[in-house]
């Protein structure tokens, strides 16, 4: 805050116990001037500006500066004003120890000129708050990741244009780094841009590229091979993006240069137990190399992808000293106090995920609501939870469409768990359309016995009639799939399959329960017969999901040995499964690629997940 003569005056008649007519005498200082002074009529000359400093042991540059601006104030000469204030807070700023405001963005892959402009605010804030430098994720001007789209050479036009703004419209004494790709010949790199006094001072490429899991880096950038290292607030601060840091070699290149500080720019998925990780690697490099390390995570979703947030400082020490929340966007200086949210438990971490990621695909995708086909099973039941809490009871639209071999308890539990909810609800009687199909396939059927075909009529006709209400009122159709039924092709293609996201579509069905007893624990929403039945598709008589699949805890733990540890079938059967069931498993997963393929996608929270990350092939007679 700018000080002023009288301000000045004051504290020496303070720290003196002078009197005005004292301070004159004592000081040399001609009285007239004195009394213009204490009455605000002149700021102080240059000279009595360096004698005060000296009184009040003060930086002569900041009282000569505070009183040169005062007088500019008072002869209206408004470009020394301007020219006297940056020095001001030149003179602040360097005096001042740096601090770094951390930004945990969720931007919309291909928004550029939303991203940059929501960029703008978040630098103006921290600005405001007296921060030094403010660090955005890997790629914040585009999104991650921007696939394809970055072969599109208006793409790239756009996200110069708009780092051309930024310069011209930041505050020229704060310091900007940022993710954005960036071209040079006929190479893309993915970079960080460090802006400072309205200019790029550099521009950083990530050296080592991803190209595994949902990561194909290699497939759009090129590789850089050199270390970037800047100046702020007297600290040397080194940058790296997201693989960087998990690879020796550029933080070994990079602390040759012994800086302070290593800021990582990341754009990384959430994955079950990824933070610990995180933390781990980032407390080993800040005790090798004694610096400080900021670690800035991107959040959102981003069609199969959800980012997590958890951004976090660890310092010299290897402690963690400030966390930022999982799945909130949020932006925290880097030294504030005592920031550690507490630790969610994984099933409220994997809620948290499905939650924000379909929120995120709703949203950004422009759809007015959700339209969910409620069964009275535990499936729907929890994506009702999920879609409800992401966007509001107001904008989700529950639908039963129940045929003969609906229960009276499904019935009853989808009303009750719609009216607990809050959401719209109605009841879609199927028997005549389902009827109307099986006579119009009787003559082509005559001489067969009744099998899953019919039963997926009753699923298509469903299918059909969510797709004609998500027609007419812009809603999205929610797959209630899990992973364990899309891994062994326990699903209806254009029946229950039917929709255009699918938040279960990565939770295997043990953890649907698990999922559905911690939802219950925020508020009673899932009626408990609806977790402690025996599930069934309920499309023939008396029919429990058992009587063609194994129990679903030796089933999930066979999908994750196959799917996610890539394990064989004499390795699984060592572990006490029956070769039979084993076999019988994973012969259902590998002939059942091609129903995955045309399934709706849905958020990564494991290992592997039937998503973008498997290419298998659909025409296969591998078997392992």
């Amino acid at each position: 805050m700018n000080k002023k003569t009288t301000e000045y005056l004051a504290l020496v008649r303070e720290k003196t116990g002078f009197s005005d007519y004292k301070i004159a005498k004592e000081y040399d200082i001609n009285q007239s001037n004195l009394s213009k002074y204490s009455s605000g009529k002149a700021a102080l000359s240059e000279t009595h500006a360096w004698l005060f400093a000296n009184i009040l042991e003060l930086d002569p540059s900041e009282v000569v500066a505070n009183t040169k601006y005062e007088h500019a104030i008072n002869t209206g000469n408004n470009l020394k004003a301007i020219f006297w204030q940056e020095q001001l807070n030149k003179i602040f700023s360097e005096s001042e120890s740096i601090k770094i405001q951390i930004a945990q963005f969720n931007p919309i892959v291909g928004d550029i000129k939303a991203n940059a402009l929501r960029m703008l605010d978040l630098i103006n804030e921290a600005h405001e708050i007296g921060a030094h430098l403010i660090v955005f994720p890997e790629l914040a001007i585009t999104g991650y990741p921007p696939e394809d789209l970055l072969f599109r050479e208006g793409f790239i036009k756009q996200v110069n244009d708009e780092i051309t703004n930024l310069c011209n419209l930041v505050p020229s004494t704060i310091t900007i780094l940022f993710g954005a790709p960036s071209q040079s010949n006929e190479s893309l790199f993915n970079s960080a841009f460090c802006i400072q006094n309205n200019r790029v001072i550099h521009v950083y490429n990530k050296q080592e590229l991803p190209n595994y899991g949902v990561f194909d880096e290699k497939r759009y950038f090129t590789s850089g091979d050199e270390s970037f290292v800047f100046e702020c607030q007297q600290s040397k601060i080194g940058v790296l993006i997201c693989e960087d840091q998990w690879i020796d070699g550029p933080i070994d290149r990079l602390c040759q240069s012994n800086v302070d500080i290593v800021v990582s720019l990341n754009a990384s998925p959430f994955q079950i137990n990824k933070q610990n990780e995180r933390i781990d690697i980032c407390k080993h490099y800040a005790l090798k190399f004694d610096l400080s390390f900021i670690y800035v995570n991107m959040v959102g979703g981003q069609d199969e992808i959800v980012f997590d947030g958890n951004s976090f400082v660890i310092n010299n020490l290897g402690e963690l000293t400030l966390q930022l929340p999982e799945f909130k966007e949020m932006s925290l200086l880097h030294n504030s106090n005592n920031y550690l949210p507490s630790i969610l438990s994984e099933e409220e971490s994997i809620y948290s995920a499905l939650v924000l990621a379909t929120r995120d695909y709703i949203q950004k995708n422009s759809f007015e609501g959700a339209l969910i086909g409620l069964s009275g099973g535990i499936d729907s039941a929890l994506t009702l939870a999920v879609a409800a809490d992401a966007i509001g009871p107001e904008n989700v639209h529950a639908v039963m469409m129940p045929y003969e071999f609906t229960s009276d308890m499904s019935l009853e539990d989808s009303e009750l768990q719609a009216q607990v909810q809050g959401v719209q609800f109605s009841n879609i009687d199927i028997h005549s359309m389902v009827d109307s199909f099986n006579f119009s396939l009787n003559d082509f059927f005559q001489n067969t016995s009744p099998d899953a075909t019919e039963e997926n009529i009753q699923a298509r006709v469903r299918g059909t009639l969510l797709m004609a209400l998500s027609n007419k009122y812009h809603k999205i159709v929610l797959a209630t799939g899990n992973k364990s039924e899309m891994a062994v092709g326990y699903a209806t293609l254009y029946g229950d399959m039917c929709g255009g996201f699918a938040p279960l579509k990565d939770i295997p069905k043990t953890m649907v329960y698990r999922l559905s007893r911690y939802r219950n624990t925020i508020s009673p929403v899932i009626p408990d017969r609806v977790i402690t039945r025996p599930p069934s598709a309920e499309l023939a008589p008396n029919q429990v999901d058992q009587d063609t699949l194994p129990s679903y805890d030796v089933l999930d733990d066979i999908l994750k040995r196959f799917v996610e540890l890539k394990h064989s079938v004499a390795q699984i059967a060592e572990q006490g499964y029956s070769l039979e069931i084993v076999n019988k498993v994973t012969s259902m997963i590998l002939r059942n690629e091609y129903k995955r393929r045309q399934s709706a996608p849905g958020p990564k929270i494991s290992g592997n997940a039937f998503g973008k990350e498997r290419r298998y092939p659909m025409t296969s007679k591998f078997r392992p």
